[in-house]
């Protein structure tokens, strides 16, 4: 599994529906995977001096503190491994559980050992500057959103121009060379789980509407780079590769390009993903009790199972604005996102021992997620265990 986004305490939001938008290049952006409204109210707490949250906006500043010195970030920097390409401009990561073979004399090409990732991972730098870019982002445009403090506006946006817009070091909208084998190939369609990450950049960008730091012009030269990846992910060799995966890989596909098109105002395009592309997919991933046995069938199935749940949350809340209540679809014999987070339930409130095979330690993270945005959903099931269990993740939580 990929390393996980890393874990800030942002707020849980639970979106409500939204109207769509015409496809255009804005220069404003609506949110898209959390409520404004509600993001509103809990300012206006903030405003009025609420204790509880003041004091988690304080620790979210304090974070937003550090990151003042952060970055820059860009795939231009440390770079390592040029793509065949010979473009430094373009993204490049090996696959993780692909090893080199000690029986050939240069260990190509590789073999798979599914689970285990590869120390050689870390002598390359562009997903690590990624990861880093998003979640110092969120936290400098969550802080901004809440204090009105210009410097973290100010930062943001100048780390969202390096990436997207300045074109000494902005990434090409492409993953070509991503999560390439040794002896085997130079990039695959299975590397696209990568920017997954770029998920939290619309919602940044939402979130410092108004600033100074974000012009008419950046927003736009952001949204330019998105439009050229959306086409890059359904016209590409590697992005109709990945549209074809039927396990997570799939899911987390779906979410992204939906995430991106409303992003950049096609809700054509989302609304087909998800109907057309989505739904369909619970006849493969899911089974009438809830398992999700192309999940199961890893060395960390746990991780997997709750990993593609969290992408069909995100992929539920973005149907919400478009008016899909994706939350109780089911097929005719019943299969849907429902029941697999109810079979969770159980093991994450430890009332069911997992017996499946995990070979690293059980991560919670994304199915508190999950449960906080899920609750309001089903009102039938007793989420309260899962709070009273995992307290912290009530109110606050990574979006």
């Amino acid at each position: 599994m990929i390393k996980p986004i890393p874990s800030k305490k942002l707020l849980v939001i639970v979106l409500s529906c939204m109207s769509c938008c015409v496809f255009a290049q804005s220069k404003t952006s609506d949110f898209v995977l959390q409520d404004q409204a509600k993001l509103s109210a809990i300012k206006k707490q903030y405003q009025s001096g609420d204790a509880a949250i003041s004091k988690e906006i304080t620790a979210l500043s304090a974070e937003a503190d550090q990151d003042l010195t952060a970055g820059p970030f860009s795939v231009t920097l440390q770079k390592t491994r040029m793509a065949p390409s010979g473009d430094m401009h373009d993204y490049v990561s090996q696959a993780p559980y692909w090893w080199a073979d000690s029986a050939k004399p240069d260990g190509k090409p590789y073999i798979r050992r599914d689970g285990e990732r590869n120390p050689e991972l870390k002598l390359l730098h562009d997903d690590s500057q990624m990861v880093k870019l998003c979640d110092v982002v969120k936290t400098l445009s969550s802080a901004y959103y809440f204090t009105g403090k210009e410097q973290y506006a100010q930062k943001a946006a100048e780390l969202l121009k390096i990436w997207f817009v300045d074109p000494a070091t902005r990434m090409n909208p492409n993953l070509n060379y991503a999560q390439y084998i040794p002896g085997i190939n130079d990039g695959r369609g299975i590397g696209i789980i990568e920017t997954r990450n770029l998920v939290a950049i619309p919602d940044a960008v939402a979130m410092l509407q108004g600033s100074k730091g974000l012009s008419d012009e950046l927003t736009t030269g952001i949204k330019k780079w998105f439009i050229e990846y959306v086409e890059w992910l359904q016209t590409s060799k590697n992005g109709t590769s990945e549209h074809k995966e039927l396990n997570n890989h799939g899911t987390n596909y779906d979410m992204q390009l939906v995430d991106f098109a409303l992003f950049i105002g096609n809700t054509k395009l989302a609304h087909d993903v998800i109907t057309k592309t989505s739904i369909p997919r619970f006849e493969k991933q899911f089974t009438l009790d809830g398992e999700q046995p192309l999940e199961l069938a890893r060395t960390k199935s746990w991780g997997y199972s709750s990993f593609n749940l969290e992408a069909w949350t995100r992929l539920s809340i973005m149907a919400d604005k478009l008016g899909i209540d994706l939350w109780h679809t089911e097929t005719k014999d019943g299969r849907g996102i429902k029941k697999c987070i109810v079979w969770m339930l159980p093991y994450l409130l430890k009332e069911k021992e997992w017996t499946y095979k995990q070979i690293e330690k059980m991560n919670y993270n994304e199915m508190l997620y999950i449960c906080n945005v899920a609750s309001a959903k089903y009102a039938d099931v007793d989420f309260q265990k899962v709070f009273a269990m995992y307290p912290q993740a009530k109110l606050w939580m990574l979006y």
